[in-house]
């Protein structure tokens, strides 16, 4: 069966160039669907299957309100909002095998909106303007490719040919490459590490492979958390083993790893296993020194390298987060447990080989967040206590044994 490529962009004014694309494209074997997102017009250097009017209207207005009010910042809204439904429901109708688009700011937010929502492993690639910059807005938590333009996207020359070759050639092998089955048939368990649980989230994985298990591990950086939650939300997980849940923390205390309200709503919307452990709210996360807030100035820091300083969270945070952990495992529409290290959340939350306490021990602190936990969770909801620190492999054995036992 032939492979289907959504071209996305504004053809209006980058007709020569898209077509460019789609040359190449068809040269391959591939069928084209294109979609206009020109809010001025349209081309006929090549077929257009969904014009500009259907993304504009998918987006709440009509095209011709949007070119008589003249107002671009509200047209990239309109045709961003409007592509990532249109996007959506060609997928769902045609079951396409990979998309790929271009612009400059503007277009590079509209593209990459339509391909945001796409699942992952479908390829996107989005040749930009500010693909060497700073691409998270664009690229959110999603597996967006983003290659550099070099030069403006404005007519062919060699440069941009070679770019848009490239691009085009890049996306061809992700379409033709044979995907790996390794894991096909496994269920599937989702785990949240950081470099503080480490040791454990590597035990626990291994003894899970050992089980039959594929494991994801997500770095809790707050992209990390977040990414976990859509592909649980997108139904590819059977278990979770929430161990690291630290962007609880930054979300409280406003750090750069913040993964938002929603953390750890997705298991318990889905109905599926949910292990949840403390591991390192002890800490929040900063950038360099010179990035933390002044009402902090008096707290305890840990340079973890030059770009993140971690902040020990006092008593008062982690009752609050108790609270918000309990809050969220009582809305859970699945099988939710807790499981606690009595002897510290963290490898700086712990005490060393030579019983000397690291920078971060505070039992007093942890105490807390089960004693907020406890104020509030449903007494359904079970909370094992482990006579361990978080990496220790008596906890990740408890931690693996208690999920199984859910599942």
């Amino acid at each position: 069966m032939t492979k289907k490529v959504v071209v996305v962009g504004a053809f209006d004014t980058k007709a020569e160039e898209y077509k460019f694309i789609i040359d190449l494209i068809k040269e391959r074997g591939f069928q084209v669907i294109t979609v206009n997102t020109g809010v001025m017009g349209s081309t006929d250097t090549f077929s257009v299957d969904i014009q500009a009017d259907e993304v504009a209207k998918a987006g709440g207005t009509d095209i011709e309100i949007l070119r008589k009010a003249n107002d671009r910042g509200n047209a990239i809204a309109v045709m961003s909002n409007g592509l990532r439904t249109v996007i959506e429901n060609l997928y769902t109708k045609e079951k396409f095998d990979g998309i790929i688009g271009m612009g400059g700011t503007a277009g590079t937010n509209v593209v990459t909106s339509g391909m945001q929502p796409l699942p992952y492993g479908v390829p996107k690639i989005c040749i930009s303007t500010v693909a060497s910059g700073d691409v998270s807005p664009y690229v959110g938590i999603s597996d967006i490719i983003m290659i550099p333009s070099l030069v403006d996207i404005s007519g062919l020359n060699p440069l941009s040919e070679s770019v848009f070759t490239n691009a085009v050639g890049a996306l061809v092998g992700m379409l033709e490459i044979k995907r790996s089955e390794r894991s096909k048939g496994k269920p599937t368990i989702a785990a949240s590490m950081f470099g503080n649980t480490t040791p454990c989230i590597d035990a626990c994985r291994e003894a899970l492979n050992l089980k039959g298990y594929e494991v994801l591990v997500f770095h809790a950086t707050g992209a990390g958390g977040k990414t976990m939650e859509k592909l649980i939300d997108q139904g590819l997980v059977q278990g979770t083993l929430d161990i690291t849940t630290t962007e609880w923390a930054d979300t409280l205390c406003g750090g750069v790893f913040d993964a938002g309200s929603t953390r750890l709503d997705a298991p318990g919307k889905a109905g599926i296993t949910h292990l949840i452990a403390p591991g390192c709210i002890d800490m929040c996360n900063f950038g360099n020194p010179d990035t933390i807030p002044s009402k902090y100035k008096d707290r305890l820091f840990y340079e973890w390298n030059p770009q993140v300083t971690l902040m020990r969270t006092t008593a008062e945070e982690n009752w609050k987060l108790g609270e918000i952990f309990a809050e969220k495992a009582n809305a859970s529409t699945g099988k939710v447990a807790f499981i606690i290290p009595l002897k510290g959340y963290s490898i700086l939350d712990s005490i060393d080989d030579k019983n000397e306490p690291q920078l971060f021990w505070d039992p007093a602190a942890d105490k807390a967040f089960v004693e907020g936990l406890k104020s509030k969770l449903k007494s359904e909801i079970d909370i094992i206590e482990v006579d361990a620190n978080i990496n220790d492999p008596i906890f990740s054995n408890k931690a693996v044994e208690v999920l199984l036992d859910m599942i």
